[in-house]
């Protein structure tokens, strides 16, 4: 398909799940979220922007990509969801040592030559940090906001607060914060604080964001992201998973109420070429 515009998909909330360091569960509560935000009958997309390190299509169970239209893109279906990532499109132990405009390239390529249609919803997984990938993907899409996942202790506290910085001076509005693996539950059903207590309270009454849940530590998180079977669907019940989807729907619930406001404002939410 040569005519570029007739293919150039519509998303009506462009949501970024960020962290200011790796380790976090970022691509944990994006990957979630996505899907629980597409259990509500929601069109949802999953982009993984994180091309140097991709791991959503591990965590969504998807191993490869329909054949492609054309010069086309088709994204994998799975769970309800539309997941494009650089896993799929190079070999499993493959390497990307690309500088800075190849990322970019790679990055304007997802949104634009993927056969993504029209979305409610496209959550967007980037890196860690502070870098390349958060540059591009603010020039590239109009995004409705952003969310930082963060753990309750110091250090991660202090990267988080970065990129959080990060977004306000890229004039991304930062909708929100999240903690995760909060407290584990022991078997005598004592709460352990494992990294500390009430950190990601702190940091959004600092900085004046919604503070909008926490997740417990679970180690059938971890089940669930190494089998492709997230816990929202292969644990529905757990208190991990009851955390994520409440998260899901504060995130859809801010993440439209900001949308609306910036339509209101004539701020368009499309791809910028």
């Amino acid at each position: 398909m040569n005519d570029q515009e007739s293919r150039t998909p519509q998303f009506s909330r462009t949501v970024a799940i960020a962290s200011g360091k790796g380790g976090v569960g970022k691509s944990t509560v994006a990957v979630n979220v996505a899907i629980a935000i597409a259990q509500h009958g929601n069109a949802v997309g999953l982009l993984d922007a994180d091309v140097y390190g991709p791991n959503c299509h591990m965590m969504m169970g998807v191993k490869s990509l329909p054949p492609p239209q054309g010069k086309t893109i088709v994204p994998a279906m799975v769970h309800g969801v539309k997941v494009i990532s650089m896993g799929l499109l190079v070999g499993e132990n493959q390497p990307l040592a690309w500088r800075g405009p190849m990322l970019h390239s790679a990055i304007k390529q997802f949104v634009g030559d993927v056969d993504w249609g029209d979305l409610d919803y496209l959550i967007v997984d980037l890196p860690p940090g502070t870098g390349d990938a958060q540059l591009s993907i603010s020039q590239i899409l109009s995004l409705t906001g952003s969310f930082i996942v963060t753990l309750p202790q110091a250090v991660s506290l202090a990267d988080a607060r970065r990129g959080l910085e990060l977004f306000k001076q890229l004039h991304v509005p930062v909708l929100g914060i999240v903690e995760n693996m909060s407290y584990l539950v022991m078997p005598n059903g004592e709460r352990l604080d494992v990294f500390g207590q009430g950190g990601g309270e702190q940091l959004a009454k600092d900085t004046g964001v919604d503070f909008i849940g926490n997740i417990p530590l679970d180690p059938e998180v971890r089940v669930g992201g190494d089998t492709g079977n997230p816990i929202v669907i292969s644990q529905p019940e757990s208190q991990a998973a009851i955390s994520l989807l409440d998260i899901a729907d504060a995130i859809a619930r801010i993440s439209t109420t900001q949308a609306e406001a910036q339509q209101s404002s004539s701020i368009p939410i499309e791809i910028v070429e």
